[in-house]
């Protein structure tokens, strides 16, 4: 943005953030229904599946309740046994972090006093072949150096509150992330989500999937970044809107003209404040109450 502005050419900028995925106690996670815990499956995706955490758009924490926790826990460690087996080190579905530069900002995280023992799944390392394993922190504290700066890595803390409607002033109390994450049944808190909570997209009982959608905008709002792409949006943001007026050389307003007489300056000041009847009033000359 530094080098446009010296030439004053507009960009897009999408940058990162600490992407929050709030989830209700009221989804199905029995591991053993129908459903298989389609959440933690779609979560874990998200997460892991992108490079291992190290994507823009990979959920960055968890919000949930301190009653549902545990539970949202169980059902983690089964998606991620299902996925990266018992030793994930091994599986060759989970991406390397990227070098050694990030392999250590990360352990630097995970070594932190303050979330040490909070770890409850994961936590394996092989700084040799550049591999951390899917990491499940619980009640971290928001004051955690994994809670104040983007993750962009396998480690998912999580921050529990007594009622889930806290969430929304725990997102907006941070800096705007690039996305947001919903996992609920009830459709008050789906609408009071997708109005309060300022963010560059969202997804409701999914992540991830709206980059792959040409038909919504994708991009970042406030710290996360400004503008949108994809699709025919990328053909519009890079497009310069250039208006065009034309006009005959007939139908001329006088008032439009100096000198502006008391009656002009009435029919002037009609018409700029859409006073359609002072307008014909002051046409016709009338006097107005």
């Amino acid at each position: 943005m530094t080098a446009a502005a010296k030439h004053l050419t507009p960009v897009v900028l999408e940058l990162g953030g600490k992407s929050p995925v709030v989830v209700d106690s009221n989804i199905n996670i029995d591991v053993i229904s129908h459903f298989k815990s389609v959440a933690t499956k779609r979560i874990a995706i998200g997460k892991w599946g992108c490079n291992n955490g190290q994507a823009c758009i990979a959920p960055d924490y968890i919000i949930t309740t301190k009653a549902f926790a545990p539970k949202l826990v169980e059902a983690f460690k089964s998606t991620l046994t299902k996925f990266y087996g018992k030793d994930p080190l091994e599986s060759n579905d989970l991406s390397r972090i990227v070098n050694n530069n990030h392999f250590r900002r990360l352990t630097k995280l995970l070594d932190d006093e303050k979330v040490s023992d909070k770890i409850v799944h994961g936590g394996q390392r092989d700084e040799k072949a550049l591999k951390i394993a899917p990491t499940v922190l619980l009640d971290v504290p928001r004051d955690a150096l994994v809670m104040n700066e983007e993750i962009f890595g396998p480690l998912l803390p999580f921050v529990t509150v007594d009622d889930i409607e806290e969430s929304i002033d725990i997102i907006n109390s941070g800096t705007k992330p690039l996305a947001a994450y919903l996992f609920t049944t009830n459709k008050k808190l789906e609408d009071k989500f997708v109005q309060e909570v300022s963010a560059g997209a969202m997804c409701v009982n999914e992540t991830a999937l709206h980059v792959a959608n040409p038909d919504l905008p994708f991009g970042g709002v406030g710290e996360s970044g400004m503008g949108a792409y994809h699709g025919k949006f990328s053909f519009d943001t890079f497009s310069h809107k250039k208006g065009v007026l034309i006009r005959t050389l007939g139908g001329e307003v006088p008032a439009r003209y100096p000198p502006y007489t008391p009656k002009k300056q009435r029919l002037l000041r009609a018409l700029l404040n859409g006073d359609f009847i002072g307008l014909i009033l002051a046409m016709i000359g009338w006097p107005r109450a």
